[in-house]
């Protein structure tokens, strides 16, 4: 890898990274919801890399109760406390159901342009599922990635509204990032 990562155990957090959920919208009344930024709170990440500097192992276990809406664009009005608020109850009560996220990989595969894809398994509302996704290594040993998910993969159904006519759409997309 250009960029390597010290061996040994690197431990990540939200004192230390960053792990987002973003969602988008469709539907007839689109214009009427937010596309949403939501950050989890609660969760540690343990990244284990080898003496040759590449990635052995990931795993990453998250409170699914601690999902914070920071950011909410687009819609008809802008996004207050009160809706903040339901939007995280409605993802506590009708989404994740306060059930354990858990991430643990089966196979970790570095470029040497500082690329690694990562596959495992996820658990969401305890169902758990194969997916992949890169994560990238800048030159400071910062590490970066997303992975899409597609929740009724795991059981999940998209949120709606106005009768069908708001939809977040199934894909969300999560951004895990250091430093």
């Amino acid at each position: 890898m250009s960029a390597p990562i010290q061996p040994g155990s690197h431990k990540f957090g939200p004192d230390s990274a960053t792990l987002l959920v973003r969602t988008s919208r469709k539907g007839a009344a689109s214009r009427a919801g937010h596309d949403l930024v939501i950050e989890v709170t609660a969760w540690s990440a343990t990244l284990e890399v080898g003496e040759d500097s590449a990635p052995t192992t990931l795993e990453l276990d998250a409170d699914a109760g601690s999902l914070r809406v920071r950011e909410g664009t687009g819609g008809v009005q802008k996004l207050g406390d009160d809706d903040k608020a339901d939007i995280q109850k409605t993802i506590d009560e009708e989404v994740l159901l306060r059930e354990p996220i858990r991430f643990r990989s089966t196979a970790i595969d570095a470029g040497d342009d500082g690329r690694v894809i990562v596959t495992g398994d996820l658990t969401l509302v305890g169902r758990t599922k194969p997916i992949e996704f890169g994560l990238r290594v800048d030159p400071e040993g910062g590490i970066a990635g997303t992975a899409v998910v597609k929740q009724s993969d795991w059981g999940i159904k998209p949120y709606s509204a106005l009768f069908g006519a708001l939809k977040v759409n199934d894909e969300v997309q999560l951004e895990l990032s250091t430093g």
